[in-house]
């Protein structure tokens, strides 16, 4: 087998990355990760550069960098294991071979929102979100301990790029630590979003404006073309007049992006803000960011 060589500049990565989720305040103790692929002749799923347990991102050095298998905990560079949380790392880096990098931490607003019982999903209020998670977020409930047993990952992690964990925290996945990174930032702006809006429409008595779910699902297709336009513009907005398509969800006839206006406000009626989110759990036809005369999905 070919010796495992140790990559500095991958562990300076780490480091550099570590230090910027670190100044945003995610981190609170030994908890809470990165986990960056990087490809082996020796290894079809490539090896993971990480940080060891019993350190956080605070404190860590270069020296707290370990190299680990992937489909395995097996230790190719340092002594001292890693975290329980690194299962789940490399469950995520398995299953998704087009996944280059995994951020795992504990968000405190996120736990706060969703053990507040004020949302079951995190519904969108920027345009930003779609194109930079590039899929919705899925919410993993509380009894689920995926780092422990990783098993359930696999049943829907092809269809996402960002864990969120009830009472736990949440993941982000990007084909580059920078991508996992810029996804971490996105998804926990969009939870403090959630929780300001809901507050404000509570106390003003209105109603939370979500973007309608056929304008996110839209800016999810065109993610790519918008986030790199310089990849493929095979599928970027402004080409879907020459594909046939006059209007798309999301944009006016001029291709701005527009908010979809919900239904009168039904708080003079009886239902506040706090009711609505209760009412829009998932199975629950939604009742917010519908528009009346928005535009549907061109066929």
């Amino acid at each position: 087998m070919t010796p495992i060589p140790f990559d500095h500049t991958v562990a300076e990565m780490l480091l550099r990355y570590a230090k910027l989720v670190v100044a945003r305040g995610y981190v609170h103790n030994s908890l809470g990760n990165l986990a960056i692929r990087v490809p082996h002749p020796d290894f079809p799923h490539g090896v993971a550069y990480t940080k060891h347990a019993e350190v956080s991102l605070e404190e860590m050095t270069r020296e707290h960098v370990v190299i680990t298998d992937i489909p395995t905990p097996r230790l190719l560079h340092g002594t001292m294991p890693t975290s329980v949380g690194h299962n789940l790392n490399r469950e995520i880096l398995r299953l998704r071979p087009d996944v280059g990098a995994v951020i795992h931490a504990h968000h405190d607003e996120t736990i706060v929102l969703f053990a507040s019982g004020a949302a079951k999903e995190l519904r969108v209020l920027s345009l930003e979100f779609p194109y930079v998670m590039a899929k919705p977020p899925y919410v993993v409930p509380s009894h689920l301990d995926v780092e422990q047993d990783v098993g359930p990952i696999k049943d829907f992690i092809e269809h996402t790029n960002s864990l969120i964990m009830e009472n736990h925290g949440v993941t982000t996945l990007g084909r580059t630590i920078s991508e996992a990174y810029h996804r971490l930032n996105t998804l926990t702006s969009e939870v403090r979003r959630n929780i300001a809006a809901l507050q404000l429409a509570a106390l003003a008595r209105t109603e939370v404006h979500f973007l309608a779910p056929d304008a996110v699902e839209w800016m999810y297709r065109h993610a790519e073309s918008v986030i790199y336009p310089s990849r493929d513009d095979t599928t970027r907005p402004a080409r879907r007049r020459s594909a046939g398509l006059s209007r798309v969800p999301g944009e006016d006839d001029e291709g701005r992006h527009f908010r979809h206006q919900p239904e009168p406000a039904r708080h003079r009626h009886g239902l506040s803000a706090r009711r609505a989110v209760r009412d829009d759990a998932p199975g629950a036809r939604s009742r917010l960011g519908r528009g009346r005369h928005g535009p549907t999905l061109p066929e």
